[in-house]
């Protein structure tokens, strides 16, 4: 499930959440970390109790984008915070919390999507920072993270890679196994958006062949969804492995 508070509530016939976004928390954490502490800790026991209720045992956060004033109000308030260490700190936080209550966490947009321009649901966003720039800011929140899953960006680092956005990028893949560090399943973003050119099966086929492990399509076209499973590998040893180590927090 895509449950983050705030705008990306999908219980909101059992929970409201508007006011609970990841900004909110960013800024409880700035201003009083004792409260900070306490106020996410029940908050996220709560959102777990109701995905338990319901048999959800994935949700998609933390979201460690690097808010940026300039960008795409597709991120905005669903960020912690300007500052990476901040974001850095509740992330980490986020899934540990997360992990006591036996909810898997999908870290996303590896390895950032804090500086596009434009919504990635619409658009490719360009991202021309350098990769001194990238690897010491939006990179670097994603670090050292230990959630069991983590979702790509639909976004084009140019300086790295100027044809193929992260979820189709082996170089960027690369990058996120290496100088990140993620060792866990890593899953594309819904392949349906409109960031992504060419046909869906040559999306999910290049989403493979760059290095994720799984990919995700969230249109809910069934004709669509044959194309993907079609030209989706069988599961492999490494998602056995994790997808094991992952069952056991489950127990």
């Amino acid at each position: 499930i895509d449950q983050e508070g705030g705008r990306v509530n999908r219980l909101n016939n059992l929970i409201e959440t508007s006011v609970l976004t990841a900004e909110f928390f960013g800024n409880l954490y700035k201003n009083n970390k004792k409260k900070f502490f306490n106020y996410y800790k029940v908050y996220i026991s709560q959102i777990s109790y109701l995905l338990s209720e319901i048999g959800v045992n994935i949700n998609t956060v933390p979201v460690l984008d690097i808010r940026r004033v300039k960008s795409s109000n597709i991120i905005g308030d669903r960020s912690y915070s300007s500052s990476q260490k901040q974001v850095s700190i509740i992330g980490k936080f986020c899934i540990k919390e997360f992990k006591k209550r036996k909810i898997g966490t999908v870290i996303k947009h590896i390895p950032g999507h804090g500086l596009a321009k434009v919504d990635s649901h619409k658009f490719t966003p360009v991202v021309k920072k350098k990769k001194k720039y990238l690897y010491k800011n939006d990179f670097a929140a994603f670090k050292n993270k230990k959630s069991f899953f983590a979702m790509t960006a639909h976004v084009i680092f140019n300086k790295i890679d100027n044809k193929n956005t992260a979820t189709h990028s082996k170089k960027i893949i690369k990058i996120i196994r290496t100088k990140i560090g993620f060792k866990n399943i890593i899953i594309s973003d819904d392949l349906s958006m409109k960031s992504l050119k060419d046909n869906l099966k040559t999306r999910t086929n290049k989403a493979f062949e760059a290095g994720c492990n799984l990919v995700l399509h969230c249109n809910g076209n069934i004709n669509e969804m044959i194309v993907v499973a079609d030209n989706s590998p069988l599961i492999n040893r490494f998602i056995e492995k994790k997808t094991s180590q992952f069952y056991k927090i489950l127990s």
